[in-house]
């Protein structure tokens, strides 16, 4: 589909330009027969304004795809977006406090079959640059406890600088609400599910500008479900 022939609103924006009061994301796999109508009951039943529907599909031969090409003149609601997730997914913070020359080593374990690789302060070669001397401490106790205890192969536990497979999000539920706990969670998910997990030092550099998200007392409950989790059975 042309950008030209539907185009794209802003970010944020509704195809007038005012904001989105609703995003509604549809994956599909080869839905042609069923489409139609999961989509006009689905626009005939939501009443939020404006709002938009993202049809995502993860190649162009989808048998869907078509078929909201021909109804987006009737529903100016939908947007096909083609799913380019890559094999492997890099996560790391806008702050500066991760650095970006351990990305080429971390790419490297996941070529190699790590389903998770994880900059690490812990190890030989990592460290951490400023930050509270609590949440220093805290988090350093947290990642020796796990490897030691958990068997969790990392002693980096709460450092959200990750890689990700693709193998391992397409089989896992995210269930973490908080956001910062999520890097635990799909850590601990891969370790139980049998998947590698995979570490590389890198130095964790406090922030030189703006105010920092993170609320230790807020976000610690979160933590500790995950900490829970990897001391259960091996296999979710």
């Amino acid at each position: 589909m042309s950008d030209q022939l539907f185009p794209l609103p802003l970010a944020g924006e509704g195809r007038v330009g005012a904001p989105l009061a609703l995003s509604i994301v549809v994956p599909v796999y080869n839905e042609a027969e069923n489409i139609t109508p999961v989509l006009r009951n689905l626009v005939g039943a939501v009443k939020a304004a404006p709002y938009e529907v993202l049809i995502v599909y993860d190649f162009d031969a989808d048998t869907t795809v078509p078929v909201v090409q021909r109804l987006l003149p009737e529903m100016p609601q939908l947007r096909l977006e083609r799913n380019e997730l890559g094999r492997v997914v890099l996560v790391m913070m806008a702050d500066g406090s991760d650095e970006p020359e351990a990305i080429d080593p971390m790419l490297a374990r996941a070529r190699a079959g790590a389903d998770v690789v994880a900059g690490s302060r812990y190890v030989k070669g990592g460290g951490q640059q400023g930050g509270p001397l609590l949440k220093r401490t805290l988090s350093r106790a947290a990642g020796l406890s796990l490897h030691t205890l958990g068997r969790l192969p990392i002693h980096d536990a709460t450092s959200n600088f990750r890689i990700y497979s693709r193998r391992l999000l397409d089989v896992v539920t995210i269930e973490s609400t908080a956001g910062f706990e999520v890097a635990l969670e799909l850590t601990v998910k891969a370790q139980r599910l049998g998947m590698r997990v995979d570490e590389v030092p890198t130095v964790w550099h406090d922030r030189t500008a703006g105010q920092s998200r993170f609320r230790m007392w807020h976000w610690l409950p979160h933590y500790l479900r995950w900490y829970g989790v990897a001391f259960g059975p091996r296999r979710l």
